[in-house]
């Protein structure tokens, strides 16, 4: 009889998965092993995590209700249950944030003096000063709004804090008007208090404490802070793309005006203020969160930056390696005509990738530059480099994808500067996100023209690039060069190619590829050989794949996975998902990077790419999935693969539905993370060494016969 493998209770819910995933973000705020100030950024990163989950996800099941849909998931669940579900276990992380912030951060703040002050308890002198501070500058810019029968209650933002007032004419005056007031962002959460190095204040706290000075002839008898997360989630109609540019730019417009889907209030705030904002806000009860403490804690994302003298409580500083024949001085296009690059970034860096492009663009051999933009810095070298190489009479396409998101804004500003410096701007394909990463430098040599590529799993973002764990190969290889070709060729005009040598791209390609291999390993199993699947991803939450590894485990296959955030698969399921062990890297790094291993009869095929096994990579983005095709980089992502399976101090195992930390008891404790940092530093090392012994032997060089071969020069460039 055939298994089936589809049945709700194999799967979790999405949802309640990422939640998850943001619990063991949360993890990594109260591990006391972690330096403190980077427990407050972890702690920051969980409030603008769930508020980007609530805008876009959150927001998306609230659309599905409210039109009537009740079809289930995956898990069985219909999605009033999951944005019931989410609400319940949501309310719970809530309590656990705040919990770590005011029982164990901000105690342990203090005893390294670094204080985030209460109005009540600085002294006359910092009062004093403040008040200046608001008279001077706070008051001129708030805008008290009220509501009345007059005036109608006022439009709340998205994301932005707020102060709900209830203000008083005289004792006997039974009207207790209302007023609220945003709380201006151009000044910053944190104040700094003066007389003391590390001591911050709040900048409500400021304004709460001399907000009557706005209402003469009133009397403030409560004021609280409050703040909505309203649908931010793009709905962008794409009958053609040639008005996607003016589309994206109006629904920017459109979307601050989305449905509350969260409302987070002061604890202390009285149910009468409460009711009020609840009732103009039209928000559900049981989306209503009572905050004990300082609301949007994102704000603590930014205190590491203004803490003075206390490097002790940061993570170590590290140099990330630049390989010798990738750096700049160097003939990049020769080095990668000799053999294929593989970058592991953070710990590689960056610096290469933007020098590729660098290059290419004063190159008088390139003739053509073409790369895929899904989200980059907001002071890109790499745009600059891409106008520089148009200005220099090369040919330069650019994808542009403006429905990034939450980057549309940015992207759409970069395409609009991209056109104007000469380049060729694509904006992505009708219904599809293009996620793909991918530069293209095509050159004429000596032999013909030849194609450089990149290609990468994460984003050409220099930024990014240096806390987010990603991979990339730089070849020159022949059949890859001329099927990204091809792929632009698809992307930017009406190109069908018939198929493809190396690449693999979705919608649904990759799909199909993916399902082929581990029916291969399937088949190698049912027939007694070795059969062995390792994958590292973001995200699994596709229901299709997930069957697909089920099965793949019920034949004996083994499995093993990382996955940082969403996982729908459960490993706990008798005779079908035994074979299957699921490890999660949380930890100083974003872990991005993608990995697809097939044992293969022991030929071991490796990929890397930009799609997470999630039905939105395979079926509805423009993705691609590229194979390491010699053998050292082939060989050099199994180990990347096998040291970060070893992790036991920042990985966590799956049991059931829920990821568990490892019992270390008689392990040495190894972070694969750290290690990779090491490897680095020890890289550095070798190469400073190695130059600092050649500088040595060219200025105290013996004596040789004039026609000693020994003799060699030191490239000044190199030496810089």
């Amino acid at each position: 009889m055939i298994k089936k493998f589809d049945k709700h209770s194999y799967f979790k819910n999405r949802e309640l998965s990422w939640l998850d995933f943001n619990g063991r973000v949360l993890e990594e705020a109260r591990d006391p092993e972690n330096p403190l100030l980077e427990r407050v950024n972890f702690l920051g990163i969980t409030q603008s995590n769930v508020d980007e989950f609530f805008m876009v996800r959150v927001a998306s099941l609230n659309k599905m209700y409210s039109v009537g849909i009740k079809t289930t998931d995956a898990s069985g669940m219909t999605p009033k249950q999951q944005i019931d579900a989410i609400n319940l276990l949501e309310q719970q992380m809530v309590v656990k944030r705040y919990n770590t912030y005011n029982r164990s951060l901000l105690p342990q703040l203090e005893k390294e003096k670094i204080k985030i002050a209460k109005i009540k308890n600085i002294t006359d002198e910092q009062h004093h000063s403040l008040h200046r501070y608001f008279n001077d500058d706070l008051y001129p810019v708030l805008t008290p709004l009220a509501d009345d029968s007059s005036r109608p209650f006022p439009f709340i933002s998205n994301n932005s804090l707020n102060l709900a007032i209830r203000l008083q004419e005289n004792k006997n005056s039974k009207n207790k008007p209302f007023a609220t007031i945003r709380i201006p962002e151009t000044f910053g959460r944190l104040i700094k208090l003066p007389r003391e190095e590390n001591c911050f204040i709040l900048v409500e706290e400021i304004i709460k404490e001399f907000i009557g000075t706005l209402f003469p002839g009133f009397q403030v008898i409560e004021s609280a802070t409050y703040r909505v997360i309203r649908d931010m989630d793009l709905d962008v109609a794409e009958e053609d793309t040639s008005n996607l540019l003016r589309e994206v730019q109006k629904q920017l417009k459109k979307r601050e005006h989305g449905k509350v889907m969260r409302l987070e209030i002061e604890a202390s705030m009285s149910h009468n203020l409460s009711d009020r904002l609840i009732k103009n806000l039209n928000v559900d009860q049981s989306a209503v969160y009572r905050i004990n403490g300082p609301i949007d804690l994102t704000f603590l994302k930014k205190l590491p930056g203004k803490v003075t003298g206390h490097d002790d409580l940061h993570y170590q500083p590290f140099r990330a390696f630049v390989d010798p024949q990738l750096a700049p001085g160097q003939n990049i296009f020769a080095a990668i005509r000799q053999h294929d690059f593989l970058m592991q970034h953070p710990y590689d860096s960056f610096s290469s990738v933007v020098h590729f492009i660098e290059q290419a663009a004063s190159d008088p051999s390139v003739l053509a530059i073409k790369m895929t933009l899904y989200r980059v810095s907001g002071n890109s070298p790499i745009i600059k480099y891409l106008g520089l190489a148009a200005q220099k009479g090369k040919q330069v396409t650019v994808l542009v994808e403006v429905k990034a998101r939450f980057d549309e804004e940015n992207n759409v500003r970069w395409a609009k500067q991209l056109e104007k410096m000469g380049c060729h701007v694509i904006y992505g394909l009708v219904g599809l996100k293009t996620h793909c990463k991918m530069a293209l430098v095509i050159r004429r040599e000596e032999d013909g023209i030849r194609r450089y590529l990149h290609l990468g799993t994460g984003n050409y973002n220099d930024v990014t690039a240096n806390f987010y764990t990603d991979m990339g190969i730089f070849t020159a290889n022949l059949d890859m060069g001329i099927d990204a070709s091809n792929i632009f060729n698809m992307l930017s005009g009406y190109a069908k190619p018939p198929y493809f040598h190396k690449l693999h791209i979705s919608p649904h390609k990759i799909r199909e590829f993916i399902s082929r291999k581990i029916d291969d390993e399937i088949n190698y199993a049912q027939n007694g050989q070795t059969a062995e699947i390792r994958m590292k991803m973001n995200s699994l939450s596709d229901q299709k794949i997930i069957e697909k590894l089920y099965q793949a485990s019920a034949a004996g296959v083994k499995i093993k996975l990382i996955v940082r955030g969403i996982c729908c698969l459960k490993n706990d399921l008798p005779g079908i998902s035994e074979n299957i062990e699921v490890h999660s890297i949380v930890g100083r790094f974003l872990e991005h990077s993608r990995i697809y291993y097939f044992y293969n009869q022991g030929n071991e095929d490796v990929y890397l790419s930009s799609a997470d096994m999630m039905t939105r990579n395979l079926d509805r983005r423009v993705e691609l999935l590229f194979p390491a095709l010699q053998s050292e980089i082939k060989a050099k992502i199994i180990s990347i693969f096998n040291l970060m399976w070893q992790d036991n101090l920042k990985a966590r195992v799956l049991h059931g539905d829920q990821f568990e930390r490892i019992d270390r008891r008689g392990l040495e404790p190894f972070s694969s993370q750290e290690y990779f940092v090491q490897e680095a530093m020890k890289k550095n090392q070798v190469l400073l060494e190695s130059r600092q012994q050649a500088k040595a032997n060219s200025v105290f060089q013996p004596m040789m016969h004039h026609d000693d071969p020994l003799q060699f020069q030191i490239d000044p460039k190199e030496e810089e």
